[in-house]
Parts: C-alpha cells; sequence; structure tokens
C-alpha cells in the first residue's frame, strides 16, 4: 500500500518548514530536523508494508533500533515531556503510524515506568525499549470512554482456596495495539460504588487464561479492539501503584501525554499547511496562482498563525510538566483542546484548498483527514478538556 506522506520521501524535510517554538534550543531543532529524515526515509516504508488495521511489529522494532523509544524511556528513568512533544511532532510531519506506534508504547508502558515494582520494570520496559513487547493503555469501556471513573470491568477478590489476589471480569473497548499487544495496562474497579476511588491499575500480561478479545474497525485504520476478561486472574504482583489507587496512575498517565497528543496534531497541521502552500503556489486558477486570490492567503496566514500558536501552547505545558511547577493538568488540557482543534481547521482548510484531487484515495490530506478525528475523542474529548480547564481555574 503506498503512503500518503510519500510524495517527499526521495528527499530530507526542509528544515524551513518545521517553525518550532523560539524557546527550542539548536540542539533540540537539529534533533527533530534528524527526526523527520529518519521517518521519511527509514520508518515509512515500513509503514507502507504493513496490513492497516494491525500491530506493526518492524515498525516498532525500527523505533527501538534507531534509540526512539529509549528516548520516551531514558536510562535514569525520567520520562520527560519536552522530548515525547518533540518525537510525536517530528514523527507525525513524515509517518503518522510510526507516531502513532511510539506514542502507543509510551502510553502502554508508562505506569510500569512511573508506578511499577522493580521487577515489573525489569521484566517489562528493556522489552519496550528495544522494540519486542508491543504494550498497551486498556482504560476504556463500552460504557466508560471519557468518564473512567464510572469503568465497570469488575475485579473480584480470589475465594478462600485460591491464591491471593483477584479475577477480572468484564469488558475494555477502542483499546489501542488490541488484542494483539504483549501486555495491557488494566484498570479494574476493586471497590464497588466508591467512584474514582475504588480503582486499582493492574499489569496483564497477554497469555492470562481467560483474556480475549478481537479488533475494531475505525475510519482511520489503526490496530484498535475489544477486550473480554472472562476471570482473569491477577495477584498482588500484578497490582501498579497501590491498591484502589489506580485512577491517579491513570491522571498522571494523561497528564503527561495529552500535551503530546497536541504534539502530534501540530505535526499534522504542519504537513498539511505545507501542502497547502505548495499548491497554491503551483495551482493556477482565475489568471494567476492560488496563493494570490484574497481569499486563500488569508486562510494560509490563518492557518500558520493558529499552527505556531498550537506549537507553542503544547511545549509551554510540556516545559510546566518538566519543571514540576502547578496547573499541570489545566495546561494539559489546554494544549491537547488547542492543538486538536487547530489541526483539525488546518486539515481541513488545506483539503478545501487543493478541491477535488485532495479527496482522492492516497492523498495526504485524505490520510490526514482520517487520521485528526480521533484526536479530539482520545484521552479526553475536546468537552472533557474545557471541564478540566474550567475546574481548573476555580480550583
Amino acid at each position: 500500500m503506498s503512503s500518503p506522506q510519500g510524495a517527499t520521501e526521495e528527499r530530507p524535510p526542509s528544515r524551513a518548514s518545521l517553525v518550532s517554538p523560539a524557546s527550542l534550543t539548536p540542539e533540540q531543532r537539529a534533533w527533530t530536523a534528524t527526526l523527520r529524515t529518519l521517518a521519511a526515509r527509514r520508518l515509512r516504508p515500513l509503514a507502507e508494508a504493513a496490513e492497516p488495521g494491525r500491530v506493526n511489529r518492524p515498525l516498532v522494532a525500527a523505533l527501538g533500533e534507531h534509540g526512539l523509544l529509549a528516548r520516551v524511556f531514558p536510562a535514569d528513568g525520567v520520562v520527560r515531556a519536552v522530548d515525547l512533544c518533540l518525537l510525536r511532532e517530528a514523527l507525525g510531519q513524515e509517518c503518522t503510524e510510526a507516531e502513532t506506534a511510539l506514542a502507543l508504547q509510551g502510553l502502554g508502558a508508562h505506569p510500569i515506568a512511573a508506578s511499577g515494582t522493580e521487577a515489573q520494570r525489569a521484566r517489562w520496559l528493556p522489552e519496550v525499549v528495544a522494540g519486542r513487547a508491543v504494550a498497551a493503555f486498556a482504560l476504556s469501556e463500552p460504557e466508560a470512554g471519557s468518564d473512567a471513573a464510572a469503568l465497570r470491568l469488575r475485579a473480584e477478590p480470589a475465594g478462600p482456596s485460591e491464591p491471593p489476589g483477584w479475577t477480572l471480569h468484564g469488558e475494555k473497548q477502542w483499546i489501542s495495539n488490541a488484542p494483539e499487544a504483549d501486555f495491557y495496562t488494566v484498570f479494574a474497579r476493586t471497590r464497588p460504588d466508591a467512584g474514582a476511588h475504588g480503582v486499582t491499575a493492574f499489569l496483564v500480561p497477554a497469555d492470562r487464561p481467560g483474556l480475549g478479545g478481537r479488533p475494531l474497525d475505525l475510519i482511520a485504520p489503526h490496530p484498535v479492539g475489544l477486550l473480554t476478561f472472562d476471570g482473569v486472574p491477577v495477584g498482588p504482583d500484578d497490582v501498579l501503584g497501590e491498591v484502589d489507587g489506580g485512577f491517579g496512575v491513570a491522571l498522571r498517565t494523561l497528564d503527561l501525554f495529552r500535551p503530546s497528543v497536541g504534539a502530534f496534531a501540530v505535526g499534522m497541521s504542519r504537513a498539511a499547511l505545507r501542502a497547502a502552500l505548495a499548491h497554491a503556489a503551483e495551482r493556477h486558477a482565475f489568471g494567476g496562482p492560488l496563493k494570490d486570490l484574497q481569499a486563500v492567503s488569508h486562510q494560509l496566514a490563518d492557518m500558520a498563525t493558529r499552527t505556531e500558536a498550537a506549537a507553542l501552547l503544547v511545549h509551554a505545558a510540556a516545559t510546566a510538566y518538566d519543571a514540576g511547577e502547578p496547573g499541570v493538568a489545566g495546561r494539559s488540557a489546554m494544549a491537547k483542546l488547542y492543538a486538536t482543534e487547530t489541526a483539525q481547521y488546518v486539515i481541513d482548510a488545506a483539503l478545501q484548498i487543493h478541491g477535488a484531487r485532495g479527496l482522492e484515495q492516497g492523498h495526504l490530506l485524505e490520510h490526514l483527514y482520517r487520521e485528526v478525528r480521533a484526536t479530539r475523542i482520545y484521552e479526553g474529548a475536546t468537552e472533557v478538556q474545557r471541564t478540566i480547564i474550567a475546574r481548573e481555574l476555580y480550583r
């Protein structure tokens, strides 16, 4: 299958097309340029060769081979939001499949890095960093998506004649990398009717008895599926963090990853803007290039301005996270909200400038149009982000 982002794969990406926030260091700017070249030349061919909607293990292995997953989970154990955002923005410009594969490894394994035991980290993190083990973050359910405190997957205490622990009963839905992942970070209810205070996070290897699932088909062909838990056994050694403390594990993970969803959105915005600029300069109508029409040129100006504003907001949220500043939840929500809404606008405007050719299957903008829609839903929908922001204003 040909990649819609393959039009420029024979030449390295132009540094001039990456308008980074002014606060980035020269080293960071150079690193992002290198990442884009790597994504276009090495990662995109692996994405092109894969079956849509399935876990692309060669691509995940390449992320490990080139040290990108080690940048997400560095040897000192400190996951840095700025690095994660720079990675996701750069990859998002050149190969959305590589960006998504990296993000899902990070999302699924971060609870282990942040809240796992020494044994859990030693068992799984080296495999994740090397690209040998595929991770998944299993939070959403058929009746509990953005309202994570309403989840219903039950962790029932083991019987008196059984080993200490629980058995999991219920379903998870819209879980990225399911049902093909090697392990899952699973959030289950250990105290009925306790809301957010009765949820525990468990590390569940894929070979546990009673764990099943099937893939789901979405408008963008990502590996997403449904998981079924029919008495899946978990014990004290599988708990991530503390019993009944799983909601905090989830929130800390989302506070880190929400700005980086915004970074992915910024990357897609930049790719769409770059395509729109090129098309408006080359396409002639009404006696001249499209870029000379005020309706088009003003729209390009708005697209560029909003993209740059989104990038600055994402970078500010990531910097605040790394510095341990207060109000991270609100900043993260603002970054995700504004950047994903901006990306939807920019990609739609770029497609409008292209006209019918942008609708052709396999075109970059057709691809981005399908990719961007989910960013306004996963890891907290736009409406949830506004609720978080408003709540933080009054905190």
